[in-house]
């Protein structure tokens, strides 16, 4: 794409931050006049199985560049993940195995196709590199960085002073993603604002190489579904790509109102004059929040599903929410003995953990036949019939 500004315009769109600033157009201009594209990374630690929400804004913004023909390369940081990203965090991570992150990996490629060309993207795990590093390798790369440099940085800072213990391999995560941004040679770098320390240590150590440093581009952080937190599989808060589009639907329809526009514009593909015209509809009252927030919901299933599953998905959760009624797709189920509820729920994938089904007990969450349970040792007898209600959208029926 030979024009500039088209080309700024849709890199502006939802940005943070672009730092530094002049370097933008230059680097398009130079790609244009090459003909060449430019190197654009998206690091991605597959530390946990699912993508979520969160993720597609920085997901979307690599999209734009391979929609103006640059290359885009997503890093699987298979590597990075087992040291865990200690940002934002106020102690530190557990640390999980290659083997793990790699088995989580699998599946991300599959999530990310909802949001990028696959067919255009380069793929690239940084074990490639980073597990060959010998120990002489590695104290090069802590040379050209002091403590002083990492102490800066907000979350460690509040850890060293509130006396809370900061491991050395936390130091490394930055180190090894700024690594990756020299061998891949990249151009530019995306990620969300808490991400800042670390893409900023990627141009300089680019600098310590005698590379082109590379321009960084930061988005905001999305909330998740509890309003404050962003979103995180970590605080249960998230919306995953492989949400049922009943479920996605139904979340959607549970943040809270001061989100729905933030949401819009991060998690659609509405253009920015419509949702400045829904913005103006909402503050003249023509149109309520919870019209609005349907509205997204059904967007939002359209994007990883289809308009036909927003449809269905709708009619589900007025079905089952608004009207408080029993989907009428509700599993069926018999048992052959006693068994406890607890148990019950996790054998059939109602709970991801008999500590869940618990928790959600004393958070008076699940229902029997409409009544809320309030015994965790509660058994379900034969010859009864029971339906189960879980949260606000999981049902099954005992027969």
């Amino acid at each position: 794409m030979n024009d500039i500004d088209k080309q700024i315009a849709i890199i502006r769109r939802g940005v943070e931050e672009i730092l530094p600033e002049n370097i933008l157009e230059k680097k398009l201009q130079k790609s244009i006049n090459n003909k060449i594209p430019l190197n654009v990374k998206l690091g991605c630690d597959p530390s946990r199985p699912d993508l979520h929400l969160g993720h597609s804004v920085v997901l979307k913004k690599l999209r734009d560049f391979q929609d103006l023909g640059h290359n885009a390369i997503l890093v699987i940081g298979d590597f990075t993940a087992m040291i865990g990203d200690p940002t934002g965090r106020n102690k530190t991570r557990p640390q999980v195995s290659l083997k793990e992150t790699k088995h989580n990996a699998k599946t991300y490629l599959e999530q990310a196709a909802k949001i990028l060309d696959i067919k255009k993207l380069k793929i690239v795990y940084n074990s490639d590199w980073l597990n060959k590093l010998d120990f002489a390798k590695i104290i090069e790369l802590n040379s050209k960085f002091t403590v002083a440099q990492f102490i800066e940085r907000d979350d460690f800072n509040k850890r060293y002073k509130s006396g809370e213990p900061i491991s050395l391999h936390e130091f490394m995560y930055p180190l090894a993603q700024a690594y990756d941004s020299v061998i891949l040679r990249a151009d530019i770098e995306l990620g969300g604002t808490d991400q800042k320390f670390n893409l900023l240590l990627g141009r300089s150590m680019q600098k310590e190489y005698d590379l082109n440093q590379q321009l960084i581009i930061t988005l905001p952080l999305l909330e998740g579904l509890d309003g404050k937190n962003k979103m995180s599989k970590s605080y249960d808060n998230y919306i995953a790509f492989n949400d049922s589009e009943i479920d996605m639907y139904g979340k959607t329809m549970s943040i809270p109102d001061d989100l729905i526009i933030k949401y819009f514009k991060l998690a659609t593909n509405i253009s920015l004059k419509e949702i400045k015209d829904l913005e103006l509809m909402l503050n003249t009252q023509k149109i309520n929040h919870r019209d609005l927030k349907r509205k997204l919901a059904r967007e939002i299933v359209s994007l990883y599903y289809d308009d036909k599953a927003a449809s269905m998905a709708e009619q589900h959760f007025d079905n089952v929410i608004v009207n408080k009624g029993v989907p009428d797709d509700i599993e069926e189920i018999s048992i052959a003995q006693k068994s406890l509820l607890i148990d019950f729920l996790f054998l059939n994938g109602l709970v991801s953990s008999k500590g869940e089904g618990k928790r959600l007990v004393k958070q008076s969450a699940i229902k029997i036949n409409d009544k809320v349970v309030k015994d965790i040792q509660l058994v379900l007898k034969l010859n009864t019939e029971y339906v189960i209600k879980v949260g606000k959208r999981r049902f099954i029926k005992i027969v």
